[in-house]
């Protein structure tokens, strides 16, 4: 009798044990791997942080508004990056959970289309804007919070924008030397982007 359960018990043990490695390597690639750069070096947000930031702000604020430069021309991740780094530990522990939630709440919360289950930001803009639309108008509470709050980081970001303030007519034509604004990063050449 215990000779028929031995080579079962070994099946079940490989078999889970193999289950096991591929699912623990999935989720490595989902969470780690093939972020792009990101536009200049960052103080606080990690690549991959900095990758959603700015698929979402190419979401929220699409070339074509109201306001020309689009989300993923203002360097939002760039703000936010430099706005984490002023934040007590606990306060930019929250903010790093919400970005990792968004980011990944797409397994249970597709985006329309066959692979709307992939992270934020892999996305096409057409599925990060309807990933984000579910959270805005979700049944959920806690869901809408989640998404007002990330609408409030990127906002502060985007106004943040040298040319977005003066578009708005916020902000000087010309930006001096040792003001507030010309504090902004520089862009590392390497990294320079127009879009998102």
């Amino acid at each position: 009798m215990p000779s028929r359960r031995y080579p079962t018990r070994v099946l079940n043990e490989t078999v889970g044990g193999g289950f096991a490695l591929v699912l623990s390597t999935w989720v490595l690639v989902r969470v780690f791997w093939g972020h792009a750069p990101p536009v200049a070096p960052l103080l606080s947000l990690s690549r991959r942080e900095a990758a959603f930031v700015r698929a979402a702000a190419a979401a929220i604020f699409p070339a074509g508004g109201a306001v020309s430069p689009s989300g993923g021309e203002a360097r939002i991740a760039v703000h936010t990056d430099r706005w984490l780094v002023q934040l007590e530990p606990r306060v930019r522990l929250l903010v790093r959970l919400l970005f990792f939630l968004v980011e990944h709440a797409t397994l249970f919360f597709p985006a329309p289309g066959l692979d709307g289950f992939r992270r934020f930001s892999s996305l096409r803009l057409d599925q990060c804007e309807a990933a984000l639309e579910g959270w805005r108008i979700s049944r959920l509470a806690p869901r809408r919070l989640v998404f007002q709050g990330l609408r409030a980081i990127v906002t502060m970001g985007y106004l943040s924008h040298p040319p977005v303030l003066r578009e708005l007519g916020l902000a000087p034509r010309v930006i001096g030397p040792g003001g507030a604004l010309a504090n902004e990063a520089p862009i590392d050449p390497r990294y320079a982007e127009t879009g998102p």
